[in-house]
């Protein structure tokens, strides 16, 4: 009667763990405008240039630099190759995805009065700012012999059931599994459906199996080696539709606002799967798996002006407002054991779904310098920089320990792109390359982005058809899980992103 009268009580006080952590905020902030081939060719560095739709939604003050009404839209193929190392084991693994990653449309309209003002324009866009579709794979023998590092799934449960009473973690008599971790989840929260998982798996033991009360517990699986095999898969993007408006003022000055409509559309699964063969270990293969689902809008604004300095000397200014995001997630998993006790299978197919929470992604300031020699070319240069330490996650009583993290951890960033085109009557060449310093003060858990590209561009006069490759590469070290306590196992990745793109522009 103990058990069932806390559970009535529970019901009563609802709590909630969430699960969010530092990826979540690089994720989110992350703004990767993957845009036009004309821009991608150029490395992105468009902003003291305009005439582009995703120099558009670079500097919003670019839609006045457009003579007349303009249109695009880019089709792009993106290929990931990763590299991972986890201990002895060395994993290659591949993705690609084809998509339409922008379309817009600016309108121009000059004036026909002697004012100062030329001509204004207005449009809309639509831009791909973050793909997440990406699977890696790690598998190797997990033998490091420490005792402040933690080698087995084990630790991962046992975090989550110390401290926490036997009655709140198992199934009362008369439940199904599946019924004890919806309610336990309900109840109490995620922290104690993990307890749950690892005591009705039989990876976990209690000191006192016959105690209600009791709240300490020990692991049927002993140190040693084990047998990892991890993948890591995700699917999904940010976008964001921006809505234009833009002035040229007098013969020299570009001003624009844009207000930008953001979403996620974000989908993981994890899937682990462990053995060994250590003496004394009563439980020996463990397969867990565990599927996030993210959905979120948001709303930002943009501020820039383009001033043109001399004859051919052009200069851009940006100022990006942080994004604030609401978004809501939901959860599902899967646990399977094996060992002295028999096959244990938890699949409770069940869908935790968490209260919405909202985060604010920190402000960009750019500053844009480029020179155009005539209609034989140009080159451009562009500066951004972006403080990731000023992320929060809200409401702040509920995200104390993450938003420390998110100051502890993160740092500001600089980025650097350059790029140019040359003009050969109708044809075009162009070329770029970028840097982007790790959001992460470490510069370990995600490294330094470099990358170039090369393409080419056709006039057909209305019609102007664009192709262009380019290539980035970063390194990443990602936890297989999160530990409060020890260090948790970690696979080092090393990213190689290569696209193709091609755009089809037009005077409207």
């Amino acid at each position: 009667m103990k058990k069932l009268n806390l559970f009535f009580i529970g019901i009563l006080s609802v709590s909630f763990v969430y699960a969010q952590d530092l990826t979540d905020a690089i994720r989110y902030s992350e703004d990767e405008i993957q845009g036009t081939a004309r821009f991608r060719a150029m490395s992105g560095a468009f902003g003291a240039l305009g005439g582009d739709m995703s120099a558009v939604s670079l500097n919003p003050a670019g839609s006045a630099v457009f003579a007349q009404s303009h249109a695009s839209f880019t089709l792009s193929n993106m290929d990931i190759k990763n590299k991972t190392h986890y201990f002895n084991g060395l994993t290659n693994s591949k993705e690609n995805d084809f998509d339409l990653n922008q379309g817009g449309a600016s309108f121009v309209f000059a004036s026909r009065s002697n004012s100062p003002w030329k001509k204004f324009s207005v449009g809309i866009a639509y831009e791909k700012t973050n793909s997440h579709d990406n699977y890696w794979r790690a598998i190797g023998l997990n033998n490091l012999n420490d005792p402040s590092y933690s080698n087995s799934i084990a630790s991962y449960f046992y975090d989550y059931a110390d401290g926490k009473r036997l009655d709140e973690i198992s199934a009362l008599p008369e439940e199904t599994l599946s019924e004890a971790y919806r309610e336990i989840g309900r109840i109490y929260g995620y922290g104690h459906q993990q307890g749950f998982l690892g005591f009705e798996s039989f990876i976990l033991e209690p000191d006192d199996i016959n105690n209600d009360g009791n709240t300490t517990y020990f692991s049927n699986i002993n140190p040693g080696s084990f047998d990892h095999d991890y993948s890591y898969i995700t699917r999904g993007y940010n976008g964001k539709i921006t809505f234009n408006m833009a002035a040229q003022y007098e013969e020299s000055v570009y001003l624009g606002l844009n207000l930008n409509t953001h979403f996620i559309d974000y989908n993981r699964t994890t899937l682990l799967f462990e053995y060994n063969d250590n003496p004394g270990s009563l439980v020996n293969d463990v397969e867990f798996e565990n599927n996030l689902t993210a959905y979120g809008n948001g709303f930002s604004f943009q501020l820039g002006g383009i001033f043109k300095l001399g004859p051919g000397l052009r200069l851009g200014v940006t100022y990006d407002s942080p994004t604030w995001y609401t978004i809501e997630e939901r959860t599902s998993q899967y646990l399977a054991t094996d060992g002295d006790a028999g096959f244990i299978e938890i699949y409770p197919e069940i869908t935790n779904i968490y209260p919405r929470y909202r985060l604010k992604t920190p402000s960009k300031l750019k500053g844009s310098l480029a020179y155009v020699f005539g209609t034989h070319g140009l080159i451009s240069f562009d500066y951004s920089r972006k403080d990731y330490s000023n992320t929060k996650f809200k409401p702040g009583y509920d995200f104390t320990e993450l938003n420390d993290d998110v100051n502890n951890f993160l740092a500001a960033t600089n980025s650097y792109r350059v790029g140019g085109e040359y003009k050969i009557e109708r044809l075009s060449l162009r070329g770029g390359y970028r840097f982007e310093e790790s959001p992460y003060n470490d510069n370990i858990t995600l490294g330094d982005l470099n990358g170039y590209s090369f393409g080419l561009g056709y006039n057909f006069g209305n019609v102007k058809l664009d192709v262009t490759y380019d290539y980035f590469e970063r390194s990443e070290i990602n936890n297989l899980y999160n530990l409060y306590y020890d260090t948790p196992p970690s696979a080092s990745t090393d990213h190689k992103n290569n696209r193709v793109s091609l755009s089809l522009c037009f005077n409207i």
